[in-house]
């Protein structure tokens, strides 16, 4: 099948029909790759231009980029294709193989042997748990796959609300919805492209640009949606739009606010409620919508002036003498209880209690359920914070005499610990308030409790008037949001878990939903849809934990070869210690250009770029304030992305510098689609585990929806210290923690939630204690790692080396010991060593004669390496789901012409298959499964099964002022009956006939009629 490269190498690409033959006069290796067998590349397209095939036949689809990639990568024998239905898909793939197995050279099936450290697979040094369907929660939907981060700049989703036949989502630039209908679905053959980042999310409607939405209300009785802007302006949306695959509009839209509109609910009697920074509440009465809404075409420029006008401040109507009622913080929450008639709004500390019919204020009262009653100061942002981290940097700044660099170290670091002790201490006051349990959710359940959560993981429940009865605490961690379906109430928190608890606050079941804070939960069609900070939104069955969740995975399972996807892709690792050196062009060409040619990432580790106390010290000062980086370190990204032809061929992702260590990472532009969420992460190991002369640096991203991390070391120096180096690595990999490099934030945070930034690092490491490096389908480690020969002495390693005896020195090897005897590198592979030792030697000394031969006589060591650990739990594991990323080495050399440093340059191409799920056709197949599967069917159709109920009266009708009783009666003696009383409009009837109907916003009551349940 023909297919044409779309990128903008296309014509370079199709002239590469073979890997460039290896600068053999640079380089040292001997031939001891030994061949295996090709493994059939079932690459995709490099392209957001992807054309959908058939998913059957999807999954075998070769790519033309193969030319580009050759094969090579995995340790497995083949690629297991389970599940092949059909006569005609056997045939396919069977020829599909054979021309496969013809293709390519020795060179490109070739891979090298490998040493693999003892100690893995136990502890954190486990590969995690992957599968097709995570055995540990519930199968979901996966409406809308977590998106790329750098895909979603100026569109993040901050918010969902649902309807009875869409889900609606708030996002930066304006609002989208989703039909239920469509939601198994895929945009291929629909309509027109997807949004970058959207590609794999089912088909959704957009509206035209505005400013951020901070939040929603619906309103089913009008059909519309209302939401609160970033600009202070709220904006109505027609649920019905006409869908003619251009972007939409809103119907209606005024100024509210002066600031950000951060809540808005519709009350009992239909009127739109807005809350806004500073305590600023006001209500927009239904009469005054109604209104706006029934002008003529030729009218309707007045409506928004008309809304605009009408509003009532309450925040003035509680203000006497200039003594306000209401606290003036900002309000964050606002909440309808219907079958009370009142409007709770709230901030992080406080609560207020409305009328909703007379809009008066019946209380105010602290988290802790204690009146307040007078708000005349408003407060003040604690000035102390920044003064506190000046002084703390003053005695940084200041110039002292020289007194020695170790004295100048320990002086650098009390005052960057004292710093950074500030530093955290103002994050923590500034985020709590000097308090923990401050409000971050509040929901209304459907038996008139009110609950809210925490920033200490309490959940608060409350009765209608504002008494607070019991505590919860099911879990450590902040809550973020709530929502209610039944008798059930669903919890989400900051680290991605869900909770699911009856109303009496019983746990019935728990799970891990996203790899992200999740921000805003909803009900739909059947599911507990589940918004994540990163944009991604999963569906769960309001059953969940139940008896579905076991039908749905087996099912899924059963269906894995169907969206199941391999790729494969060569990755370049070169590390160098530069000595504080500068590299020539002939240096970096003979190191990197040279073999970057047939890779799609290119992952560069330099140490030593640039040493010395003072830039030590003022590196680490630069790190506690969140800066880093220097000239120097630009001057090497500069340099090899010009080597790398970067801008036309390859396009750096993100690079992470701590004093002298830089890890930085290109990739092929035409890979670029598939790889993002880059974090970085810094560890310092020098002096009192605070300055950078020492330590690593990191990079963490998404490749095919797979987590890799490269880690960039400098360990312990000297012979001896080996127990400090096995310790340095320890501490590495048990502390690394990697966020968001500064200039990169997502601008979507802000409208989440303002403890999401903070907590994140404090929840860094899982709940389970294992470090962030331990969550990584693959780990590559390079760098001077500094473990040295023992046992030798210097001249007889240099025999050994000009005789080319590896195998002896391979034996004196301290780091193939430690990882033998399992204190290091716990599991970890490195290629069989087969070049000389890449260090001490002579700058600008050609040749094995290069090696140190000043008084010291250093002996020859492999200090320099590149270490890696994928998903397989054994090496005869198989790339598949449950092992999505296994690698093999192709290459693993020494540059020993470059001598522009006293260490030779390393480099090592890993060719890394990778399975991932293709989650349009995964998201078709859990729609035939929810649609066809009979057990399944029968477990919906009982959730809707109606109670035998018995309805006092079909007519009330009232007057003078009377009162009468509803009666609904239960006859089942074992299912609950649940009720909602919505008003559907008001109509006048003359002889019998109704005229004039009339709908309040949100099915609301009339404001003479007043509801109160028992």
């Amino acid at each position: 099948m023909e297919e044409r490269i779309e990128d903008d190498d296309g014509d370079k690409l199709t002239s590469l029909s073979t890997v460039p033959p290896h600068r053999k006069m640079h380089c040292y290796s001997q031939q001891l790759g030994v061949p295996r067998h090709e493994r059939p590349q079932l690459m995709r397209k490099h392209s957001l231009e992807e054309v959908r095939y058939p998913k059957d036949v999807n999954r075998y689809y070769d790519s033309s980029d193969d030319e580009f990639y050759p094969s090579g990568g995995g340790g497995g024998n083949g690629r297991r294709f389970g599940g092949i239905a059909s006569a005609s898909e056997r045939e396919y793939v069977s020829h599909f193989l054979e021309q496969k197995l013809s293709d390519g050279s020795d060179e490109q099936r070739r891979s090298l042997p490998e040493f693999i450290g003892s100690g893995g697979g136990n502890g954190i040094f486990k590969v995690p748990l992957r599968a097709a369907m995570h055995p540990n929660r519930p199968p979901s939907l996966e409406l809308r796959p977590h998106p790329l981060r750098e895909t979603q700049v100026g569109c993040f989703l901050r918010t969902i609300v649902c309807t009875e036949t869409q889900l609606w989502a708030g996002q930066e630039d304006g609002v989208r919805f989703w039909s239920f209908s469509d939601m198994y679905t895929t945009w291929y053959g629909i309509r027109g492209r997807a949004r970058r980042g959207d590609e794999d999310a089912a088909p959704f409607h957009e509206s035209d640009q505005t400013s951020a939405t901070m939040c929603m209300a619906v309103d089913e009785g009008n059909r519309l949606i209302w939401t609160g802007h970033k600009d202070g302006k709220i904006r109505s949306w027609k649920m019905d739009q006409s869908l003619d695959g251009t972007s939409f509009r809103e119907s209606l839209a005024w100024h509210a606010h002066r600031g950000s509109v951060l809540s808005i609910v519709m009350s009992a009697y239909g009127d739109l409620w807005s809350g806004s920074e500073g305590g600023s509440v006001k209500i927009w009465t239904w009469e005054s919508i109604e209104k706006a809404f029934s002008l003529t075409a030729e009218e309707r420029h007045m409506a928004a002036f008309l809304v605009e006008r009408s509003y009532i401040d309450l925040r003035t109507q509680v203000t006497v003498n200039g003594v306000c009622s209401i606290p003036a913080t900002d309000v964050k929450y606002l909440l309808s209880d219907n079958s009370r008639g009142k409007v709770w709004s709230a901030g992080y500390q406080s609560f207020a209690l409305w009328d909703a019919r007379t809009r008066e204020l019946m209380k105010v009262f602290n988290v802790d359920g204690q009146i307040e009653n007078r708000f005349d100061i408003p407060p003040v942002q604690d000035s102390s914070v920044e003064d506190d981290i000046k002084a703390k940097f003053t005695s940084l700044l200041k110039k002292e005499k020289p007194q020695g660099s170790i004295s100048f170290l320990q002086r650098s670091r009390n005052a960057l610990m004292g710093a950074a002790d500030a530093v955290r201490r103002v994050a923590a006051k500034g985020a709590f308030g000097d308090d923990n349990r401050r409000t971050e959710a509040i929901v209304l359940t459907i038996d008139g409790m009110i609950w809210t959560g925490c920033t200490n993981g309490l959940l608060v429940q409350w009765d209608g008037n504002g008494n607070r009865l019991k505590d919860f605490h099911h879990h450590p961690f902040a809550v973020q949001c709530f929502c209610t379906f039944g008798t059930r109430l669903w919890v989400g928190y900051i680290n991605g878990t869900v909770q699911v608890l009856d109303l009496e606050g019983n746990l019935l079941g728990g799970w891990i939903a996203h790899n992200s804070p999740i921000i805003k939960m909803d009900v739909g069609v059947g599911y507990v849809f589940t918004l994540a900070n990163h944009g991604g939104i999963r569906g769960w069955s309001i059953m969940s934990p139940g008896p579905l969740d076991n039908i749905l995975r087996s099912e899924m399972t059963r269906k894995e070869h169907l969206y199941m996807k391999l790729e494969n892709l060569k990755i370049l690792t070169g590390t160098w210690n530069v000595g504080q050196g500068r590299a020539s062009h002939d240096s970096l060409i003979s190191w990197l250009g040279s073999a970057a040619s047939n890779v799609g990432i290119v992952v560069v580790g330099l140490q030593e770029v640039e040493m010395g106390a003072g830039f030590l010290a003022m590196s680490a000062a630069k790190e506690t304030v969140g800066l880093e980086g220097s000239s120097i370190g630009q001057w090497w990204l500069d340099t090899i992305g010009k080597t790398l032809d970067e801008g036309s061929t390859f396009e750096r992702i993100g690079s992470r510098q701590l004093a002298g260590l830089l890890i930085v990472i290109w990739v092929r532009k035409n890979l670029r689609a598939h790889i993002g969420d880059v974090d970085a992460a810094a560890v310092p190991c020098g002096f009192g585990r605070a300055i950078g002369n020492k330590g690593a640096v990191g990079l963490r991203m998404r490749v095919y929806d797979r987590i890799i991390c490269f880690v960039c070391c400098h360990f312990a120096a000297h012979m001896e210290a080996v127990n400090r180096r096995n310790a340095d690595f320890d501490h590495v990999y048990r502390t690394m923690i990697f966020s968001r490099p500064s200039n990169q934030l997502n601008p979507a945070s802000a409208g989440a939630s303002s403890t999401i930034q903070v907590l994140r690092s404090a929840n860094a490491v899982q709940e389970d204690g294992k470090p962030e490096l331990s969550e990584a389908d693959m780990v590559i480690f390079l760098g001077d790692f500094n473990y040295r020969l023992h046992g030798i002495s210097y001249d007889e390693a240099r025999d050994f080396v000009s005789q080319r005896c590896f195998d002896w020195l391979r034996e004196r090897d301290q780091l193939r010991a430690e990882m033998k005897a399992g204190k290091v590198f716990q599991g970890m592979r490195e290629g069989v060593i087969t070049f000389p030792p890449t260090y001490k030697f002579e700058r600008h000394q050609a040749g094995l004669a290069g090696y140190d031969s000043s008084e010291k006589k250093r002996i020859p060591a492999w200090c320099d390496r590149v270490l890696y650990r994928d998903s397989r739990s054994s090496s005869a594991s198989e790339c598949n789901l449950g092992c999505p990323v296994v690698s093999s080495i192709s290459q693993y050399e020494a540059c020993m012409d470059v001598t522009d440093s006293d260490h030779k340059p390393v480099r090592c191409i890993l060719s890394v298959d990778i399975a991932r799920i293709d989650e349009s056709i995964k998201r078709e197949e859990f729609g035939d499964v929810i649609r066809s599967n009979e057990k399944i069917r029968s477990l919906l159709e009982d959730l809707c099964d109606v109670p035998e109920t018995i309805v006092s009266t079909n007519t009330i009708i009232l007057q003078n002022q009377d009162t009468s009783i509803l009666r609904i009666t239960n006859k089942s003696g074992k299912d609950r009956a649940l009720f909602e009383i919505i008003c559907e409009g008001e109509a006048v009837i003359e002889d019998g006939v109704a005229s004039d109907h009339r709908v309040r916003g949100s099915y609301g009551f009339p404001r003479w009629l007043q509801v109160k349940g028992k």
